[in-house]
């Protein structure tokens, strides 16, 4: 895990949980203040919660976030696993391109320079750039652009080459990588989870309202520590789907 990542995760994640324990106990009383009004039978009922409205909210709400967010998960590791598995096909090919390009061009100094230049602009600018350069403009690239159609071009004469078969899998290979590498889901669908997340945090405050009535003040200080950690673990999760879902992001 590289520290970018850490700083991205991790850290807003804690800082999250930090400012949900620290307001939790405020927001419960006004809450109790500003929305209940201090009605003692509408506190009574938050408290005991005996007509279990409350906790059918946090089980509808919590269940349709787990499920999205479990699903979502479960898509975007198998689009990572597939990112590794095309690179790793693509490093292979271009390994078996540069092997059979030391053998054609023995004795051929001018022509193995011109086609190992080429393999190094294909490596600089295409196989080490899914970072920084979208994948949509890299499988749109105009073949005059494409050091692998010079390569066709300068080992291919009259007929295809040896060659020609290693480029035409490396050609598949990479548009694997690129395939994978691109953005699946819109923006709308992390929105969606995070108010879903909001949504299960909303029922927090209401709880404590009710709760305060029982145990005092002291009892949402605790529930202020449940509380933060529940906050971390679901705000971390969400970050490393966020993650796994642009991975052209450095990092």
């Amino acid at each position: 895990v590289q520290t970018i990542t850490i700083l991205r995760v991790a850290i807003p994640s804690l800082g999250l949980a930090a400012v949900a324990g620290l307001i939790y106990p405020t927001l419960s009383m006004f809450v109790a203040d500003n929305v209940i009004h201090d009605d003692a039978g509408v506190l009574a009922v938050v408290s005991q919660d005996a007509s279990q409205y409350i906790q059918n909210i946090l089980t509808t709400s919590g269940l349709v976030f787990s499920l999205l967010v479990g699903q979502t998960f479960y898509f975007m590791y198998q689009q990572q696993e597939a990112i590794y598995l095309a690179l790793f096909e693509e490093v292979t090919m271009a390994k078996s391109l540069l092997e059979q390009v030391s053998l054609v061009c023995q004795g051929r100094e001018n022509l193995y320079k011109k086609i190992l230049s080429c393999i190094a602009s294909y490596v600089k600018d295409d196989l080490t750039k899914f970072n920084e350069v979208d994948p949509a403009v890299l499988i749109s690239a105009r073949p005059i652009d494409d050091p692998l159609e010079d390569i066709l071009f300068l080992t291919s004469v009259g007929e295809p080459s040896i060659i020609y078969q290693t480029v035409r899998s490396l050609r598949q290979a990479r548009s694997y990588r690129l395939g994978a590498l691109q953005r699946k889901l819109p923006n709308l669908h992390m929105s969606l989870l995070w108010v879903l997340f909001g949504i299960v945090l909303f029922t927090f405050p209401l709880l404590g309202a009710g709760s305060q009535t029982i145990g005092g003040d002291e009892i949402l200080t605790i529930q202020a520590w449940y509380l933060s950690f529940i906050v971390f673990g679901m705000s971390l999760t969400l970050r490393v789907i966020q993650e796994l879902r642009e991975p052209s992001r450095i990092g």
